[in-house]
């Protein structure tokens, strides 16, 4: 009987038949997600899939990791554990993009120092609800609890994600040339960065989760901060087999600083015209809160923009009109122009 077999590991802290039950449940949730590629099912040792490799030339694999940092402490005090899934996809998923790639299959880890089966639940509903979105399988996963580690009620998160691209279809950002046009396409929100000062912020408002937050039309402070990221692999995708997209910059942590100069020849810079999107309020409040500059602001957090792409200046009606059919915000945020020298920074962002 397993429950002889497993009572002195059960002792220690670790529930086999809990592992075993997890893997039941989650079952179907994978098998939502489940492409024409994937020849294997949740339970093995590993995931297997074989790519269609159909009108590639010279086929290369992206692959990417990331996870959601500490958004999971807000998504355990506000014990809502569906959304930090989408977050996770969204983060690996989002970054492969940027080169072209289209996502393949997704594995996950999930860690606690004890496994709760029902909120373990909520949060792969919310992975294999990312998957759906990135047309990508949720092929595998990690389920671990480990005693000791974590503090009662919290988990960790990390997710992996490998996709395809032909080689002539890279996008590397090597083609980028001055009077290019830069378009920012909408965050969500803050999306997965800067929580920890954000959890400060909050913890010093006195704002509680069910409380409206200020300036957001009545929602609540926890659907304003666990609002998940956004996936942009639909959309972009759908740009990418009609414009001439030079270069992307999936806009995470490091804010427009860190990540624009990622996309960009030496010679060049992004200059950025500060005003000319929607800013969600979210952001409004993080800078009045913690008595923030704009340039502290765009160092660290999106500031309502989550993807840029950069295109011809004559492409740029189309590109921001094509989001639209994605019910996605999308706005020409500023220019590519020529860099004076080794010492200048690669973005430039005009707070006048």
């Amino acid at each position: 009987m397993l429950g002889n077999r497993a009572k002195a590991y059960a002792e220690a802290g670790v529930s086999v038949q809990a592992g075993n039950a997890f893997v039941e449940r989650i079952r179907h949730l994978a098998a939502t997600t489940q492409t024409s590629g994937v020849i294997s099912d949740i339970g093995g040792f590993c995931g297997l899939f074989r790519p269609d490799l159909t009108g590639m030339e010279d086929p290369i694999l992206v692959a990417s990791t990331d996870g959601v940092g500490t958004k999971l402490k807000l998504a355990v005090a506000f014990a809502r554990h569906n959304t930090v899934g989408i977050d996770l996809v969204a983060m690996s998923v989002n970054d492969i993009l940027v080169q072209g790639a289209h996502p393949l299959f997704f594995l996950d880890s999930f860690a606690a120092g004890k496994l709760d089966v029902n909120i373990a639940q909520e949060v792969i509903s919310g992975i294999a609800h990312g998957c759906r979105q990135a047309g990508c399988a949720l092929l595998g996963g990690e389920t671990a609890e480990m005693p000791d580690m974590y503090q009662p009620g919290d988990y960790d998160l990390a997710g992996f994600c490998v996709g395809i691209v032909d080689n002539a279809r890279l996008i590397d950002g090597s083609t980028i040339q001055v009077g290019d046009a830069l378009v920012g396409i909408a965050s969500s929100g803050l999306h997965s960065n800067g929580f920890s000062l954000v959890r400060k912020l909050l913890a010093s408002s006195g704002l509680s989760p069910e409380a409206p937050f200020p300036g957001a039309g009545g929602r609540k402070v926890r659907d304003v901060l666990l609002e998940p990221t956004h996936i942009y692999v639909e959309a972009v995708r759908s740009m990418l087999r009609d414009l001439n997209i030079k270069g992307m910059a999936h806009i995470t942590g490091g804010g427009f600083y860190d990540n624009l100069p990622r996309m960009l020849p030496a010679q060049v810079v992004a200059c950025i015209a500060f005003g000319s999107w929607r800013m969600p309020v979210v952001f409004d409040w993080v800078k009045e809160s913690g008595n923030l500059s704009w340039a502290e602001m765009f160092q660290i957090f999106n500031c309502g923009i989550g993807y840029v792409l950069v295109v011809p200046s004559e492409q740029v009606g189309e590109a921001v009109s094509r989001m639209k059919a994605f019910e996605l915000s999308a706005w020409r945020i500023g220019e590519i122009a020529r860099r004076m020298g080794d010492s200048e920074e690669q973005v430039v962002i005009s707070f006048e």
